[in-house]
Formats: structure tokens, sequence, C-alpha cells
């Protein structure tokens, strides 16, 4: 048995992508457990760009096995448009398996996150409003439909008229909307449901299956470690759990099957959407970050918040996840800057703080303590050893493991696969 879980470390577009596509050579099945498609991953092979929302990353080797488990929220559009691209792009898509058990993203979830969103004015989340959130809510409050549901005709029928006529008063008598149709949403997803149901199956069962089997798996994380609904900045956060404990409730995959836990960090610090984010730039170091590091998301295109590296929130993530190894990417970014700052503390009325503050209030006043670091000034994208690394590069990377406790395992200089440094040879 080998099982890695891969987990982002920090808000959200680490490149978790790039390094799953990387591990997944070795895998015999990638699987997300969370999240929807509010996630976007960017995956390079041989210069062409991949740009995924529910798909598994590990789609792109053929004869892979990719399962989008129990705990993603699953929107049947978005995935047979997925499926629709890769075809038209000679990618193979026989084997992806749904699990039954995967609630089904709804017409209202889409439209009832866009009114909440406006609804809030000033004080919005930054949802990328494509109902993931709502849709996380009715799962909750039990009047979810699963996909187990969606793919029996008569179910889904009686389901999508009962849960419809209460959204329907939501949103006549809250937000003063026009009704939606039942029988157009009906005929939509019935003809959805034709088309996944094939895919479909318990994937509970095959992937204990697998593991039993001794094969390896590979679980990938939507989203990061500070959206998780628990542990991240709050409420300015995502609507489920991107670290390692979201695997098991989010697969039925036992935790003591869980072997190693590999967190994704960028060499730098980016966010999407509104809160707190310690170490921002609002300044021409911001700029150039964007503007080198092209930062803006793969789902909404919207411009990212650019910053330094918090290390404090990278060793909460290893904290949170029991993270073995690091996976530091886009180091390749910094390859023009003449310092480099690294947070490795945060500072608040004069006290070094020993925690994240769970208060947002607290969090936005915190001031940064910074190490600054002489820049290598040097193109490390043709680099494959890590001894090869300039010393400045290495200096960088050997605090960044001592602040976080972490240990190096990956170093990523670029967006393709074989742009990638093994420094941990035993991750599978």
């Amino acid at each position: 048995m080998s099982t890695v879980v891969i987990s982002g470390t920090q808000w959200g577009d680490e490149g978790k992508g790039k390094i799953v596509d990387y591990l997944a050579a070795q895998a015999d099945t990638v699987v997300r457990f969370q999240g929807g498609s509010n996630a976007g991953h960017t995956v390079s092979v041989n210069g062409e760009e991949y740009k995924l929302r529910l798909m598994p990353s590990g789609i792109l080797y053929k004869g892979t096995n990719c399962v989008i488990g129990n705990g993603v929220v699953f929107d049947p559009q978005v995935f047979l448009e997925e499926v629709d691209a890769m075809k038209n792009r000679g990618v193979d898509t026989a084997n992806i398996k749904i699990s039954n058990r995967a609630h089904v993203v709804m017409t209202w979830h889409k439209l009832l996150d866009e009114l909440n969103e406006n609804l809030r004015g000033e004080k919005k989340i930054g949802t990328t409003k494509r109902g993931i959130g709502p849709c996380y809510i009715d799962k909750d409050d039990r009047i979810g439909i699963r996909v187990c549901d969606l793919i029996d005709r008569e179910e889904f029928a009686a389901k999508c008229r009962e849960v419809l006529e209460q959204k329907n008063l939501i949103l006549q008598k809250v937000y003063n909307h026009a009704p939606l149709d039942y029988e157009e949403i009906l005929s939509e997803y019935q003809a959805y449901a034709e088309r996944i149901a094939p895919y479909v199956c318990d994937t509970i069962s095959f992937l204990n299956d697998e593991i039993d089997a001794g094969k390896k798996i590979l679980f990938e994380g939507a989203q990061a470690t500070m959206l998780d609904v628990d542990f991240g900045t709050y409420p300015y956060v995502t609507a489920s759990h991107p670290i390692s404990g979201g695997v098991a409730v989010g697969t039925g995959i036992a935790p003591k099957k869980i072997d190693k836990v590999v967190g994704v960090v960028k060499a730098y610090c980016t966010r999407v959407g509104e809160g707190p984010f310690p170490t921002e730039q609002l300044n021409e170091i911001g700029d150039k970050l964007r503007e080198a590091g092209h930062e803006f998301g793969t789902v909404t295109g919207r411009p990212r918040r650019t910053g330094w590296l918090d290390a404090c929130v990278v060793k909460y993530a290893g904290q949170l996840s029991g993270i073995d190894y690091m996976a530091v990417t886009r180091l390749d970014i910094l390859d023009g800057f003449d310092e480099i700052k690294m947070c490795v503390a945060y500072e608040v009325d004069g006290k070094i703080l020993n925690e994240i503050p769970a208060s947002l209030k607290i969090l936005a006043k915190v001031k940064p303590v910074y190490e600054t670091f002489e820049g290598w000034k040097a193109d490390i994208s043709k680099i494959r050893r890590y001894e090869d690394l300039p010393a400045n590069a290495k200096k960088y990377l050997q605090r960044m493991a001592e602040v976080t406790k972490i240990d190096l395992g990956i170093v990523s200089v670029g967006p393709n696969r074989d742009q990638t440094i093994i420094v941990a040879e035993n991750i599978f």
C-alpha cells in the first residue's frame, strides 16, 4: 500500500496541479476528495496547457484511474464540458469514476450563490458564484440531491420538484427574483444523467479494494489550508476541508490508510478574494510578482493578490495536515529579484505570536516579522539537481524548511513536468 495526499498550504493557487500531475506518473489512481468546479488546476505538458476544474490531474496519464470522491460537489455541466474538451484533444476519459454519494450542484445553487454575494455588498466573501457553498449548505441541511438520485429518473424528478418548491419561495420572497422552471431544469439534468451514468460507481468500495491490492493512490485537494472552513480565514474560506483530514470523510478511506502528506508551497504568497493577507504587497513588489508569475485565476481570470512567503502559514498547514514533505513551486518566479523576504513570525502590540489568530480582527493587524535574503539573479528553469541550484536559492529553501519544520521534498523550477527537482526519493 502506498497512499499520498497532496494539500495546499496557503490560500490556493500553489501549483498543486503540476505536483499531482508529476506524481501521478507513479500512481494507479488519482482522487479528488473535496471542493468543486471553483477550483482550477493548470497542468503543462510539453508546453501545452490543460486547465482542469473537476477532473483529477491524473487524467493526462492513459490508464490511470481518476476518481471524483463523495466529498466533491459535482457540477455535471462542467464535468461534461471537460470530458468533451479532453476528448477533442485526444485525452482518454474512460477511466473516470464518479462517486454515487457526491452531491450535485443544481441550477438554483449557482443562482443563489450569485444573489447572496450581491446582497452582501461591501462585505462580500469573494465567491466564484459557481454554487459550491449553497450545495454544501443543502448537503448539511439534508435536502441535497446526490449523484445516485440524479441517475434514477423517478427519484430525481420527485426530489427536484420538492427542493425547487422551497428554492422558488426563497427566490421570490427574499430576493424578489422570478421562480425557476421545473420542467426546464428536469430536462436539462436528465440529459446530464444519461451521459454521466457510465462513470458512476461506489468509489468507496473501489478505493478500498485498490488499497488492499497494494495499488498506489494519490489524493488531490482543491483550494488550500487557509481556505479550510474550520481552520482558514473564516468566513473568507471555501465550504469544505482541503486539509489531509478531509481525505477520510471525502473518500471513505480510513485515516490510518494514509501513508504520506505532501504540502505544496508557492515560493511567495497569493490569494484570491477577500480577507486578511499579512504579507500582501500593495506596491511595485506585488505588481512584479503578479506579472512575473502570471497570477490570474484559472477559473475566474481574476488578478490575484500577491505578497512575500508567509512561513507562519506554511508551518500551521504542516501542523494541521501532518505534512511530511514540502513541494516548493514557482521558485523560478523569484529569479529576477535583488532581494527576497520571508515572514518568519507575527508581531501584535509588540508581542510575538506563536499561533495563527482565529480572530480576523487580530490577523488583520499583525505585523509580519521578515527575514531578508539576497536574490540569486539567475535563470534556474533548466536546473534539474538540487545541488546545482544557486547558493542563495538553497539558503532560502533551507530557511523555509527550518521555520516551517517540514522537510524539503520537491522543488519546481517551471510549469512543465520536466522542470522538477526531486529532493526526497521516497515520496511514493
